[in-house]
């Protein structure tokens, strides 16, 4: 069946084959599973308490001296447990060092301090690039075997360091916040924290290139502000049990480390916490996430490798990592790779997950000017409800125009303004995908490629959504899917638009077109069904289709 017109329906809002296993000498090779083995530290049987050092549990005193003199001493004699016990610890922040757990028992609150003098600038990155900023209130640079565990609390005191829009807030809350103090921006719709922080924002480059050298870069603290952990070029690392609270930025983010294991961890940030990610692993390799819970502001569990060239030149991707388990309740993305992902990321393994009211399922998105490979990725066993926008989405025009502000024909223009393909050009390759069950979305699967490079060799496999669009492709390649049920309202179930080479194979919907297909480089869709000659009567092609550019393959005799 022809039809005619634009086919162009894919709707960003505002974000945005199976992989073989290359294999790596430090890793152990098994028949199943992810295939590798993480490191875990160990920690001789020594105990360090902090009220030994003199620190004090009336949530007044100022105890960072005290805590991390009790964290020097158990690391020069070689190593155990600093114990934090019950109550409620006032500190600044606290540094990490070789062989050290620091243990936060059930009853404890460690609460860091709301003054930002406390926190010294230190080389440090930020949204995949080498900068400085306000020292993490949990920090660790190039130290190894160390631990974070225990049932106890950590509050990052993030309300005093975050910007706040006040369309994210009621107004009995928007009220409270101006009058506990900070400034407003020009409109009226940002607070922030002090005048120098909103300084800072009219013209964040000039300051984020010269504060390292500027003589008054103190007064300007309050805009570099840190995640509530975050371990540089460590080793044989362990986080384990406490609940991670109110992060001034990103929460937990390990850069270039090596063997991370985070295991049975609470991440909460309030919803509208601007940067207030879950956890942001940034070219790091052999990692576990599992039986984790987050609830945050941004996206919650996030892979990362550098942003353009200097990701690129950096060249260390995120590699060899497990999440498995894990539960988010809100966020920008339940499981995401991106946008900082110049360096690539590669041999990724997500199992048996819940998102829970997220606005995305799972989230891929880069744009041009990254480069980087992403690919080997597994995901199956995802459980989604109330997704707000897309179940799964490619996007690699994150920072770039929306299809709906290119003109009328917005793919002609698309192939028309493509630049030829360069280091800058991001790739997403070879990704596997199953067993998903989505209640409530937008989308099922939406792909945007790049008309210069189409998003390739992605597998969808038996799968059920319940979605109000159904799968919609632009610039993609290689794209198979297989036992895949979509019921929407109204729209295609599936829609394929510049797609060179697609397997549909026994997908079912509860509409009258089952696939929707267009573009004059669409070439070899293969439609495989029983009862062959009703499926032909779902499918339409559009008048710039190329003939042949669709096939059936009958299964009744199978």
């Amino acid at each position: 069946m022809k039809f005619t017109g634009t086919l162009f329906n894919i709707s960003l809002l505002w974000f945005t084959a199976a992989p073989v296993f290359a294999g790596d000498p430090g890793s152990t090779q098994k028949q199943n599973g992810s295939g590798f083995e993480i490191g875990k530290p160990s920690f001789p049987d020594r105990e360090y308490v902090i009220t030994d050092f003199g620190a004090v549990n009336d949530g007044i005193s100022l105890n960072t001296e005290a805590i991390n003199q009790a964290v020097a001493t158990c690391s020069e004699a070689g190593g155990g447990r600093v114990v934090i016990p019950e109550g409620v610890w006032l500190t600044g922040p606290i540094r990490l060092r070789d062989h050290v757990n620091l243990h936060v028992a059930e009853g404890a609150v460690v609460l860091f301090s709301k003054n930002f003098d406390d926190y010294p600038f230190v080389p440090s990155f930020f949204e995949g690039r080498k900068v400085y900023r306000a020292m993490a209130p949990l920090f660790g640079d190039s130290v190894s075997n160390i631990a974070i565990t225990g049932k106890g609390v950590f509050d990052g005191s993030g309300n005093i360091w975050r910007p706040v829009k006040k369309m994210k807030t009621t107004s009995d809350q928007w009220r409270d916040l101006v009058n506990s103090g900070g400034v407003l921006d020009d409109r009226g719709s940002t607070w922030w924290p002090d005048q120098y922080a909103y300084e800072v924002s009219r013209d964040p480059g000039r300051y984020i290139t010269q504060i390292e050298t500027m003589q008054d870069r103190d007064r300007y603290k309050a805009y570099f502000r840190p995640p509530l952990v975050q371990l540089i070029s460590c080793d044989t690392v362990l986080l384990e049990g406490p609940l991670f609270q109110n992060s001034p930025g990103w929460c937990i983010h390990p850069v270039l480390c090596t063997h991370l294991t985070v295991n049975d961890i609470v991440v909460v940030n309030p919803w509208y916490a601007q940067n207030g990610d879950g956890i942001d692993v940034e070219s790091c390799k052999y990692v576990s996430v599992k039986n984790s819970h987050f609830d945050v502001g941004d996206d919650a569990i996030c892979i990362k490798s550098g942003r353009n060239e200097e990701g690129r030149q950096r060249g260390m991707p995120t590699r060899y990592m497990e999440v498995d388990g894990c539960i988010v309740h809100h966020g920008h993305g339940g499981f995401v790779i991106g946008s900082e992902m110049s360096g690539g990321v590669k041999d990724i393994w997500v199992s048996n997950c819940s998102f829970l009211g997220t606005d995305v399922g799972l989230r891929f998105k880069s744009a041009r000017g990254r480069g980087g490979v992403v690919e080997n990725i597994h995901i199956e066993g995802i459980r989604m409800i109330n997704i707000a926008r897309d179940a799964i989405i490619f996007n690699l025009f994150y920072e770039g125009l929306e299809p709906t502000a290119m003109g009328e024909n917005p793919v002609e223009s698309m192939l028309r303004d493509a630049p030829p393909v360069s280091e800058e050009t991001p790739v997403f390759r070879n990704i596997f995908i199953s067993n998903i069950n989505c209640q409530g979305a937008d989308h099922a699967l939406q792909i945007l490629g790049l008309p210069e490079m189409p998003v390739s060799g992605i597998r969808l496999e038996n799968s059920v959504f319940s979605t109000r669009r159904g799968i919609n492709c632009l610039f993609a390649g290689g794209l198979s899917l297989t036992g895949v049920v979509v019921r929407t309202r109204d729209h295609p179930t599936v829609t394929l638009n510049e797609v060179t080479g697609a397997k549909i194979d026994s997908v079912t919907g509860n509409n009258q077109v089952l696939c929707q297909v267009g573009g004059s480089a669409t070439r070899n869709v293969v439609i495989r069904a029983r009862d062959i000659r009703d499926i032909k009567e779902k499918v339409m092609t559009g008048e710039q289709v190329v003939k042949d550019a669709v096939t059936f393959v009958d299964l009744s005799g199978d």
